[in-house]
């Protein structure tokens, strides 16, 4: 649990006191709450306070800002940053970080692949495998030590 995720990026600065617009790529927008530690490139960011803003390309965004960054220049300085975050510890939900890696197996215990990339799709996110098929995350059914199992309809995974 002690790697650092990517849950967004700091668009630009906002205003004259130092307040930034953060891109969230996550769903988590706690990420962002005040008192909560995110890390730029080579620094510790601490939020003081957040606000939605309007959304942008489907992605959402937050007016926040940081402690130590009281003017417009500082606030300047960060544009561009990935922010990353420790994982967040939920028994019985579905990272990506867990994911990938993973191997995969259908329901007759037959390996499928190993999944390279978690890829967002409105209908359901796809395990991207390492030969590029695709298995929408609806079908897996079982997340053992083993390894990830899915129950897929006839043809799926047919090229």
């Amino acid at each position: 649990m002690s790697e650092l995720l990517e849950v967004g990026k700091i668009v630009r600065a906002h205003g004259l006191k130092g307040n930034v617009v953060v891109e969230l790529w996550t769903n988590r927008s706690e990420r962002v709450a005040a008192g909560s530690l995110l890390t730029g490139t080579g620094r510790d960011l601490r939020v003081t306070h957040s606000s939605p803003t309007s959304p942008s390309g489907g992605r959402e965004r937050f007016l926040v800002s940081f402690d130590g960054i009281a003017d417009r220049e500082s606030a300047e300085a960060l544009r561009g940053e990935v922010l990353r975050a420790a994982p967040i510890d939920e028994p019985g939900s579905l990272w990506v970080h867990e994911l990938v890696g993973r191997e995969v197996f259908d329901a007759g215990g037959g390996s499928l692949g190993t999944v390279q990339a978690v890829e967002a799709n409105p209908a359901s996110d796809l395990l991207v495998l390492g030969d590029g098929r695709l298995i929408p995350l609806r079908f897996v059914v079982d997340t053992g030590e083993r390894g990830l199992t899915v129950e897929l309809p006839e043809g799926l995974l047919d090229l």
